[in-house]
């Protein structure tokens, strides 16, 4: 069945769909369907919902795709996705001999790293996924379907298929910046940044990056301990804010 398909000209992404897949998951539920696929606007991202009601994200079934073509013979040059995927999924990608590149924020960025190393697939968290091999560009339909087929290839579930993947919980805080503050010159920032690179050690990672939008600084952190994440992010807001 289909829901969230009735537009009026105005209504795109309202409410539903992979920007606000809520209503997908109530369905999913409601229904007891096996799965749900929830399609943005344009119809190149997907979020994808099991019979649980369990959301996955971009980085988890780019993560499905890859490791369904690895368990089938196929080769993986590797993989391309952005300042922002789950650092849970570099490392299981790395544990299966596979690179993960990281490209600026932005679907175009993520087909240009590809195009240029000869890479097949890639994507973002937002879920707009390529597979070159499929399609010359991301497609929510294509990405689905891709899934659906390494659910049917391997007799299990999605969520079977992700066991031993967690991904790390994120702590976003944005950060108004004055209109000439230059951030990048912020010493005590930058102490800041590498005291906590070195709690981290190796089990997170911090994105601190100007918005290209608005004066504002987003400062991210990941970890395996997800209150760590949050203790370290305010004190790199802080560190701004008092810089």
């Amino acid at each position: 069945m289909a829901i969230g398909c009735s537009p009026d000209g105005s209504n795109i992404n309202d409410g539903c769909g992979a920007t606000a897949p809520r209503a997908l998951v109530d369905s999913v539920k409601a229904h007891r369907a096996d799965y749900g696929i929830a399609l943005d606007g344009d119809g190149d991202r997907v979020q994808m919902v099991d019979g649980s009601g369990r959301l996955f994200n971009g980085d988890e079934l780019l993560y499905v795709m890859v490791a369904d073509r690895l368990e089938n013979g196929l080769r993986v040059a590797g993989v391309v996705g952005t300042l922002m995927t789950n650092m849970a999924v570099e490392l299981a990608l790395r544990a299966r001999g596979i690179d993960l590149v990281r490209a600026k924020v932005g679907d175009r960025y993520v087909l240009e790293e590809l195009i240029a190393r000869g890479w097949l697939l890639g994507g973002e968290g937002s879920g707009h996924l390529i597979a070159l091999d499929r399609h010359t560009t991301g497609d929510g339909i294509i990405s689905a379907l891709q899934v659906l087929q390494a659910v049917r290839r391997s007799g299990r579930g999605l969520a079977q298929l992700l066991e031993g993947l967690s991904l790390f919980p994120q702590t976003l805080i944005n950060v108004r910046l004055d209109g000439d503050a230059d951030w990048k010159s912020n010493g005590r920032l930058a102490a800041e940044q590498e005291r906590i690179a070195h709690e981290l050690d190796g089990c997170g990672r911090v994105l601190i990056r100007a918005s290209g939008t608005e004066p504002v600084l987003r400062v991210m952190v990941e970890a395996q301990d997800g209150t760590l994440a949050r203790r370290c992010a305010e004190r790199l807001a802080e560190a701004v804010r008092g810089g």
